[in-house]
């Protein structure tokens, strides 16, 4: 497929905008990473600066995006233009199929953001980006994230160890 960054779509729900994130969000990527949530959940991706979230989006982020057309969303509130989180649609390594996940900043959790934007993804999933399935995988610990899984309709399967991890995660899943 080989998509250039602005051949991506941006889609949006009633109270947000889902735009492919590029190194424009290395800021906010830095911000988000770097939140005790994510470093404890999803793991410490070791962004000290700027230039090491504008490098992990080159080399992470863009490439998956421009390979397949979809990846990591950065997450704006339309009113204020906010960037208050990511949500994506991810071919992680160690699950097989694609994975949608979903992070936000601590000041905008629990608004339903996570829902609205998660559930926008799951419907572009399968009209969009003609997926037939998708995955979802948390920590055991993660009792909110579990919780949006299933509210999206994806059913928890079993225990898995991802490449290089210690800790189980649980996986589940939604067909469509």
């Amino acid at each position: 497929m080989n998509l250039k960054l602005n051949e991506l779509k941006t889609f949006e729900t009633e109270r947000l905008v889902l735009t492919p994130t590029t190194t424009a969000d290395a800021e906010f990527i830095l911000a988000l990473f770097n939140t005790p949530k994510w470093i404890e959940f999803i793991g410490d991706r070791n962004l000290q600066n700027v230039q090491d979230a504008e490098e992990y989006i080159s080399n992470k982020i863009t490439p998956q995006i421009q390979k397949v057309g979809f990846g990591n969303y950065t997450v704006t509130r339309k009113f204020d233009r906010a960037k208050i989180g990511s949500c994506g649609l991810y071919d992680r390594e160690g699950v097989e199929g694609i994975d949608i996940g979903f992070a936000f900043l601590p000041q905008y959790e629990k608004k339903g953001y996570g829902f609205e934007s998660a559930n926008k993804l799951k419907e572009l999933a399968f009209s969009e980006f003609n997926l037939t399935e998708i995955n979802g995988i948390t920590s055991e610990k993660n009792i909110g994230s579990q919780k949006l899984l299933m509210k999206l309709g994806l059913q928890f399967q079993k225990n898995i160890k991802l490449t290089d991890d210690t800790e189980e995660v649980l996986l589940y899943k939604l067909a469509f």
